[in-house]
């Protein structure tokens, strides 16, 4: 199966990543709710991109038997 749209999503992840990252670094977060909030949707992002790396590993198994 091909994998590059995974590689892609998973970019495209990283990159959100690093935008949240670099704003909580900036001092983005007006209040501790907004920095909760984006510390929660960092924790997504990762879980999402776990997940998807989970799957890509699982479909290049399947490929090998």
């Amino acid at each position: 199966m091909e994998t590059k749209i995974f590689e892609v999503l998973t970019g495209k992840i990283t990159d959100q990543i690093r935008q949240h990252i670099e704003s909580l670094s900036d001092g983005v977060a007006k209040d501790y709710a907004q920095y909760k909030e984006l510390c929660g949707a960092i924790r997504g992002l990762r879980t999402a991109q776990m997940e998807i790396n989970d799957l890509v590993r699982k479909l290049k198994e399947n490929e090998d038997d």
